[in-house]
């Protein structure tokens, strides 16, 4: 079942996509269900909006693919190599990813998502889908070169519209074997499969719940394949994952005028 997340010029709701149609939901159904209002509207008539918003933190996973970690020189990490980014960073499909000014590369990462649904600390591997709602798409851009400069990330990947994901929750996926494939202005950049993950989803969440409790609405970046990865100002990046559509997204450089008073 894919869920969406819509606005028509109002408060967002939700929807189940059904062809080119989204039957209108009373709620958001990760807390209140699946009960619908009886109307249906044109997927072609809304604006897709991110289809979750993070409650506390959009968790990424970095040097998950083998081909990635020996482009990048690193070793291969023997647990998971987590790290934040806030929710501040998440947009939506078709919103513009925002180049801030800063010297170097804009890079695109492409990856599976997984979108939490309940309070999850401590969970053990085998009972990873207890508090999985579904998968989405995301985009773990970072800005290169300021990584290598800040000594760490939190920076470089931070940044406001750094985290675009969408355009929707697939809530009966299996993650293994989804081949992901991103371009820029249609162009081939990386491509992989999450059957090549290092670390897989149980993994993922046992570790990632050991040190952080999440919560419904909660993220997880599970990392991308190898790949080039620099965009610019006025490009296109398509993400592109079996089973869960494509997440597209423009870059424009950031505006840094200033209005008068």
């Amino acid at each position: 079942m894919k869920i969406a997340r819509f606005s028509r010029g109002a408060d967002p709701q939700f929807g189940i996509v059904d062809d080119d149609e989204l039957v209108v939901l009373s709620g958001d159904p990760m807390f209140h269900g699946y009960d619908t209002t009886g109307e249906r509207v044109k997927l072609a008539d809304v604006r897709l909006l991110a289809p979750v918003i993070p409650r506390s933190k959009v968790v990424c996973i970095g040097m998950n693919y083998a081909a990635h970690v020996q482009s990048m020189q690193y070793e291969v990490p023997e647990n998971p190599l987590i790290f934040l980014k806030p929710n501040t960073a998440v947009i939506g499909p078709d919103d513009a990813i925002v180049i801030p000014p800063v010297e170097g590369r804009i890079t695109h990462e492409g990856e599976l998502v997984i979108v939490i649904g309940a309070v999850a600390k401590r969970v053990k591997k085998e009972n990873w889908r207890d508090v999985v709602f579904g998968y989405t798409i995301g985009n773990d851009v970072s800005a290169r070169d300021v990584m290598f400069a800040d000594g760490q990330w939190a920076r470089a990947k931070g940044y406001d519209t750094f985290a675009p994901i969408g355009p929707f929750i697939e809530t009966e996926i299996d993650p293994v074997g989804l081949e992901i494939t991103t371009f820029v202005d249609g162009e081939p950049r990386r491509k992989g499969n999450t059957r090549d993950m290092i670390h897989g989803v149980p993994e993922i969440i046992e570790f990632v719940s050991d040190a952080w409790t999440l919560l419904p609405g909660d993220i997880i970046m599970t990392g991308t394949p190898d790949g080039l990865g620099g965009f610019h100002d006025g490009q296109s990046i398509e993400i592109h994952i079996e089973g869960l559509g494509v997440l597209r997204n423009p870059a424009k450089n950031r505006d840094d005028r200033i209005d008068p008073v």
